[in-house]
């Protein structure tokens, strides 16, 4: 670690010239080369082993941010404001003058960023900061990048640098050159932004800044880097899918890869996760709502997982092998673990171990815990008195995880996941989803164009009733504009025939609480069964059109899924009145969500047959007949 005062500045690669007035100014900086010194950064002015993260705001005084103490297994940061513990879903802002959808900050402030941008300068001028270069995405597929920071917000530097990785200085190419940079500067979201998270994407020529006005890592250190990378694929004509992929190996030694996509909340950490088991070994597929009832599973022997990637997945030409399936690999260097749903020990004994002893320090958040203890993912902090923090995460480099699979791999069955709220004749909804459905592929675009963020998300500041995380389901974190990502999205799809499409909930199965056993069932049906190749005998046409096929039968391991778990509409709790209604609920969303597609006249002429399609109220087969895809194989 290198430590420069006043105007030395040699940092050992190419800064932008922006970087080197600030470091020109700045009382003191340093350069880390590798996390164990962010590490020791993070709380390196603690008292009594806590260190405040805190700063002077005009008008305010000293305004403390978040609390960071050093635990036997890491580093735990909690923030003071519960607004800052979730990520604000709509804390974007355009500053330059590029083609976007988003909101531009002139439009939204009344003035250029200019002098926002020379104020955050000038602001980081005053303080000690702390640097560290590393690459957003992967070596030949991504930017070069930078991040400048306060020194004593070293924990956010630390989440990035285990979220994205760290270079070392001393060992950079000659030519490494920082096409991105994050300014981060907390205070001004409250002189700037009524103390709102925002995130400032500014796309000069060859340099892309994202200034973070805030230090929850969701929307800047991971979504910030995410637009990044989606801003260049836009350029090069290719996708960062917002995924989990992992490698599933069957107890008789089958490999399937299933790549899970879907708004945050949507169960792509959990489809890392082996399925939770009761006190007796036994799966819960669901409690009805209503009466109470349980249903088990037996599952002798869970497949094996091989974990790919968590959230962020580089969908590169460069990595296929042109045989009709969509190949990728992990965007990121750490995850970013959401652990709402382990509420007591031995919930999940995997990722229990892996966080209590790690092979290295970890990142709690939300994480309840005190100077010299050990941080335990059960144990929440609260919002308020007897309300638990919804959005409890650790941070874990992918290095740590056991298994983890190295390199890109050919995915066989691209799931998508949907939080579904309970459905009942007395309160009809949404939630009329089966265990999982087969989708046409032209189907499978439009919930990735849709994308619903669903019940009760626990990941965003809530949202009242459905609304829609867009294109692809990273749409809140892309600089451009929708059409350009839908085209892209469509383009994959038909690049990529041999890929099968399946739609999973999570939460509720109509009148069964179920939380992500859907899921988890389906992947270890699917992998035992050898892909999602089904016959016309072994599904029906939805109900609803939007849901594609459903499941006629579902055996796994000699044992039948309940049909009522398989088609909504057969549940007496439901009945087709409800069913009926959940399905208007969830057309009439559909239809809310394209049609803003249809207005843009560069729309790929297919996709715009597609959408009219959906609007024209198309059945499951018209679906099928709109791409020259096999989705159901005849029986030999």
């Amino acid at each position: 670690m290198s430590e420069v005062s006043l105007s030395e500045v040699n940092v050992g690669f190419q800064i932008p010239l922006s970087v080197q007035h600030i470091l020109e100014a700045c009382p003191k900086y340093t350069v880390a080369s590798n996390w164990q010194q962010l590490y020791e950064l993070a709380t390196r002015d603690a008292v009594n082993g806590v260190h405040e993260v805190a700063y002077n705001v005009p008008g305010r005084g000293r305004v403390l941010e978040a609390s960071v103490c050093r635990v036997k297994n890491g580093i735990a940061a909690n923030y003071v404001e519960s607004y800052m513990r979730r990520r604000d879903p709509d804390c974007m802002v355009i500053a330059d003058d590029l083609p976007t959808d988003k909101p531009r900050f002139e439009d939204e402030y009344g003035e250029s960023f200019d002098s926002l941008r020379d104020e955050t300068f000038a602001w980081l001028k005053t303080q000690e900061l702390a640097l560290f270069p590393f690459i957003a995405g992967a070596p030949g597929i991504g930017a070069d990048a930078l991040v400048v920071a306060p020194a004593n917000a070293g924990f956010f530097a630390l989440g990035l640098a285990l979220l994205q990785g760290i270079l070392d200085e001393k060992a950079l190419p000659a030519d490494f050159d920082p096409k991105a940079v994050i300014f981060v500067a907390p205070p001004f979201r409250h002189t700037h932004f009524k103390g709102k998270q925002m995130v400032v994407h500014n796309r000069r020529p060859g340099r892309h800044e994202l200034f973070s006005y805030n230090l929850y890592p969701g929307p800047s250190a991971k979504k910030g880097i995410y637009g990044v990378l989606l801003a260049l694929g836009e350029r090069e004509h290719w996708l960062t899918a917002h995924c989990a992929a992992v490698v599933v190996i069957t107890p008789y030694a089958n490999k399937l890869v299933i790549m899970h996509e879907g708004a945050s909340g949507g169960g792509k950490s959990e489809m890392l996760e082996q399925v939770h088991r009761q006190k007796d070994g036994l799966l819960l597929l669901g409690t009805n709502v209503q009466s109470g009832e349980r249903r088990t599973l037996v599952l002798p022997h869970n497949c094996e997982l091989r974990a790919v990637t968590d959230d962020m997945a580089l969908c590169h030409p460069s990595l296929g092998k042109n045989d009709g399936r969509l190949a990728l690999m992990d965007a990121e260097q750490g995850w970013f673990v959401r652990v709402n749903h382990i509420t007591h020990y031995g919930t999940d004994p995997n990722l229990e171990k892996m966080t209590i002893h790690p092979s290295e320090p970890l990142l709690f958040l939300n994480i309840d815990a005190h100077p010299g203890g050990t941080a335990l993912i059960w144990e929440h902090i609260e919002d308020e008195p007897g309300k638990p923090c919804p959005n409890p995460r650790v941070v874990v480099p992918r290095k740590a995880v056991p298994g983890v699979y190295n390199g890109a791999v050919s995915v066989d069955i691209c799931s998508f996941g949907v939080r579904c709220p309970p459905n009942s004749v007395e309160h009809p909804t949404y939630g009329i989803i089966g265990l999982f459905h087969v989708l046409p592929p032209a189907l499978a675009w439009l919930w990735r164009l849709v994308a619903p963020r669903g019940h009760a998300n626990p990941s965003i500041v809530t949202t009242e009733g459905m609304s829609s995380e867009g294109v692809g389901s990273y749409w809140p974190f892309a600089t451009g504009r929708m059409v350009d990502q839908a085209n892209l999205l469509l383009d994959q799809i038909v690049a990529t025939p041999r890929m099968k499409y399946i739609l999973c909930p999570n939460q509720h199965i109509g009148a069964w609480e179920t939380g992500f056993m859907p899921q988890w069932i389906a992947r270890e049906y699917l992998a035992r069964r050898g892909g999602a190749h089904f016959s016309p005998e072994q599904v029906t046409p939805s109900r609803c059109p939007l849901l594609g096929f459903a499941m006629k039968s579902v055996v796994v391991e000699g044992q039948t899924i309940p049909g009522i778990l398989l088609q909504v509409d057969k549940q007496p709790e439901v009945g087709i009145a409800a069913y009926d209604q959940g399905a208007r609920q969830l057309t009439e969303f559909f239809h809310k969500e394209l049609a803003q597609f249809l207005e843009a006249d560069d729309l790929n002429p297919l996709g715009r047959r597609i959408i009219e399609c959906c609007m024209a109220g198309g059945s499951v087969d018209d679906y099928v007949a709109l791409l020259p895809i096999t989705v159901l194989e005849e029986d030999n």
